[in-house]
């Protein structure tokens, strides 16, 4: 199965980790083991450690920040009947969107 080592441990199914780990002599009991349990046991072995993700919080509270002020920005376009302004804010408004979901 030389095609599962480029395969990232998280996009191979659990019956490829428990082969894989049926192979390493320090995992025992791989075919009760949970796909999780089974990518951190193959992890320890392989002396892979996780690379703690950092929460990107305050940026995506910045980001609702500008959104919330070009909300109030569009509707007041829309009061005083300015459609380009309206629209140019709702663009702006739908791409920072994007990035929050992006960045959660």
């Amino acid at each position: 199965m030389n095609d599962t080592i480029d395969k990232p441990l998280e996009k191979m199914t659990a019956k490829e980790l428990r082969e894989m780990a049926a192979e390493m002599p320090e995992i025992t009991g791989a075919h009760g083991m949970e796909k999780e349990e089974l990518i951190k046991a193959i992890k320890e072995v392989k002396g892979i450690v996780d690379e703690v993700v950092t929460t990107k919080s305050s940026a995506v509270g910045e980001l609702k920040e500008k959104i919330k002020a070009l909300k109030t920005k569009r509707q007041a376009a829309i009061e005083a009947k300015d459609k380009k302004m309206a629209t140019m804010y709702r663009r702006q408004i739908a791409r920072l969107k994007k990035k929050t979901r992006k960045a959660a």
